[in-house]
């Protein structure tokens, strides 16, 4: 059991701070270097992904953007209170687990 499991609610909460000091504690690297490098990552991969790449970390998840051409019927919006034609080609994020981790989702 890892030591920020919130055993009362059933689910953990693992944010930016978190997550540094676990693999910190687990690397017995400086938390600040494990700061450095996490902060690095993301910003990589969001470089990556704005760029319309897809991003694998194995026995994990697939992170990628697909982009969607809606045609010509397309619709509209109403933003600010006019309707506007929405766009007719969409990037949109797709995250999908591996199937070790959805393995291990199903079994808990």
């Amino acid at each position: 059991m890892l030591p920020w499991w919130n055993a009362a609610q059933g689910q953990g909460e693992f944010d930016k701070n978190k997550t540094i000091a676990e693999v910190g504690r687990r690397t017995r690297l400086r938390n600040h270097d494990v700061q450095k490098m996490l902060e690095a990552l993301v910003e990589v991969w969001s470089e990556e992904l704005a760029h319309g790449g897809r991003i694998e970390v194995e026995n994990f998840l697939v992170l990628e953007v697909k982009r969607i051409d809606r045609g010509q019927t397309a619709g509209a919006l109403l933003i600010g209170g006019k309707l506007r034609r929405a766009p007719s080609l969409i990037r949109k994020l797709t995250v999908r687990p591996s199937k070790s981790l959805k393995e291990r989702l199903r079994t808990g």
